[in-house]
């Protein structure tokens, strides 16, 4: 395997980070759901419909969300004191792979609803679950995709376009996106422990022989295509969540859903546009807690037969098109709250986070 210069400038020099385990524990198929926390689930379930979710089960202890494609529930939101994610979790290709992450990991595997789970902790701290044999739902009727008149022979003809303003519908979960200061310790774990692999390094300008700052993982399925990423992290100060993202049936679903959790008072944190690593077009949100999510269309998948490609990290590197990044989606607006996970990262042991790292990121950032 090469890289092919299809997805990026650059690949691997010699002796960089391969990307890949030779022999991980498990292969994991795909994301099943994402686990929050918040202390109000009628608000949540306010901005998750107008967001284009739809409501699988609701107590009034729990929330729990999906997409129009048939599967798992997407997200679970639990009663809880504050707003806050909890983890990722993880399908196992076989029942038997749960098994084994017990024995690797010294835990045990327990019941859940049809299936069963096992819980984890990656090197962050950051509870990571995988599940076999969960509840999943069927279809349901979801946004029907535009014809477009490109060119040539026209596909619509004596017919109008016009998008209804409407949410845009949530098909599936695609990718959720974690900040550690612990960032290569972390990497390690995602690929020895469950089989991800990845499909595009960032490096800081300056420093790229110091090593990758943020990855773009997917799911090794071999033959059969997976998202881009299906996890990705970066190296900061802060620990844990960054943002998730929802895939939906088109672009002008997308702009047609903004302008519809616009007129309700969300706000926009950044785009529309599209990405550089995964090629996805983008439309970041607020919700009501702060929590930014994504919707997302046209997203680039891989097989297993790719290897990673190299680029350096600037946030002007992070849209082929669309307004630029803002401070709020970088997460460069200054607080006591950042500067106070700053110094704690700076002065914590078990950190990987430099002082020259961290102007270099600033620097990053900036461009």
């Amino acid at each position: 395997m090469v890289h092919r210069d299809l997805h990026s400038q650059d690949g691997a020099h010699r002796g960089e980070h391969t990307g890949r385990a030779r022999n991980p524990v498990v292969k994991v198929l795909d994301l099943a759901w994402l686990v929050f926390e918040k202390p109000d689930l009628d608000r949540a379930e306010v901005f998750a419909r107008d967001f284009g979710f739809s409501v699988s089960a609701r107590t009034p202890d729990e929330l729990r969300l999906r997409g129009t494609l048939a599967g798992t529930d997407a997200v679970v939101i639990r009663r809880g004191p504050r707003s806050r994610f909890v983890g990722p979790v993880f399908r196992a290709a076989e029942s038997s792979d749960l098994d084994r992450l017990a024995r690797h990991a010294g835990t045990r595997v327990r019941p859940l609803g049809a299936g069963r789970i096992v819980d984890l902790v990656d090197p962050s701290g950051i509870p990571v679950s995988v599940v076999h044999g969960a509840d999943a739902g069927s279809l349901l009727p979801g946004q029907i995709p535009l014809r477009h008149n490109t060119g040539g022979s026209p596909l619509r003809v004596n017919a109008t376009q016009r998008p209804a303003r409407e949410p845009a519908r949530v098909q599936r979960l695609g990718h959720v996106v974690l900040q550690t200061p612990r960032f290569l310790a972390a990497l390690d774990w995602y690929l020895d422990t469950l089989g991800m692999i990845v499909s595009d390094f960032l490096f800081l300008p300056g420093q790229r022989d110091l090593g990758p700052t943020m990855a773009f993982l997917r799911c090794d399925r071999g033959d059969t295509v997976a998202d881009h990423h299906t996890l990705a992290m970066h190296l900061g100060p802060e620990l844990g969540y960054v943002h998730s993202a929802y895939q939906v049936t088109d672009l002008d679903a997308l702009a047609a859903g903004g302008e519809y959790l616009a007129e309700r008072g969300y706000r926009r944190s950044w785009g529309i546009g599209r990405h550089i690593q995964g090629s996805q077009l983008f439309d970041y949100w607020r919700d009501p807690d702060r929590l930014m999510v994504e919707h997302f269309a046209d997203g680039d998948v891989f097989d297993s037969s790719l290897e990673p490609g190299w680029a350096p990290m600037s946030a002007s590197g992070l849209a082929q098109w669309g307004p630029p990044a803002t401070r709020d989606f970088l997460g460069t607006t200054p607080s006591p709250a950042k500067l106070r996970a700053v110094f704690a990262a700076l002065r914590d042991e078990d950190t990987e986070l430099t002082a020259a790292r961290l102007l270099a990121l600033m620097k990053a950032m900036s461009r």
